[in-house]
């Protein structure tokens, strides 16, 4: 499973660079997207500390229940993704410029 994912977090943003070069619309929907997930994300983990700080109830096991949720999971995942795939397009940038 761990080798999956190691493939799939080279693989993923690869192909998101090589669409967004076919087709330029696709950095927008790319950055919508990850504004979408930022947001959500955000929501999310500030509603989990929240109720944690709310509840008085600081211990580790109850701030990991965020991990349980899937969209988090989702969210956080794409970020990550988009952040990758940025990075390849700055570095693939500075070559060209060079």
């Amino acid at each position: 499973m761990s080798i999956i994912i190691v493939i799939f977090v080279i693989l993923i943003p690869l192909v998101m660079l090589a669409s967004a070069w076919l087709l330029q619309s696709f950095k927008h929907v790319f950055a919508g997207a990850a504004v979408l997930c930022a947001y959500i994300f955000g929501a999310i983990s500030s509603m989990n500390v929240y109720q944690i700080v709310r509840d008085d109830t600081v211990f580790m096991t109850n701030i990991h229940v965020v991990f349980t949720n899937k969209l988090f999971l989702f969210t956080g995942g794409y970020l990550g993704a988009y952040g990758i795939y940025v990075l390849f397009h700055c570095f693939l940038k500075g070559l060209r410029s060079d």
